[in-house]
């Protein structure tokens, strides 16, 4: 290493990095995420609700079950079902009878 060289603007090279991870996975350098989960703050989060929300639309298509039965298989509040069913029947495209 060179001397006269403040250690703020080290070469990357020269740099110490310790590859902890995080919570998902052991490894930054290996993950298989898409994208770090601290670069972007609740994506991570809206991914998970995503598939959840999807498991419980599922659910309800297929086994017909009400909606305080999806929210205790799926550990969430009716409201929360309801705001997902809700949302699914806005997002569905309306027929126009001719």
């Amino acid at each position: 290493m060179r001397r006269n060289v403040p250690t703020l603007d080290r070469l990357p090279e020269f740099t110490s990095y310790r590859d902890a991870g995080c919570d998902v996975h052991p490894s930054c350098l290996t993950c298989p995420l898409p994208q770090c989960r601290f670069d972007e703050p609740g994506w991570l989060q809206r991914e998970g609700r995503g598939q959840r929300d999807a498991q419980i639309l599922e659910a309800r298509t297929q086994s017909h079950l009400p909606v305080p039965q999806l929210a205790s298989r799926f550990n969430v509040s009716t409201r929360t079902v309801h705001r997902i069913l809700r949302r699914v029947d806005a997002e569905r495209p309306v027929l126009i009878a001719s």
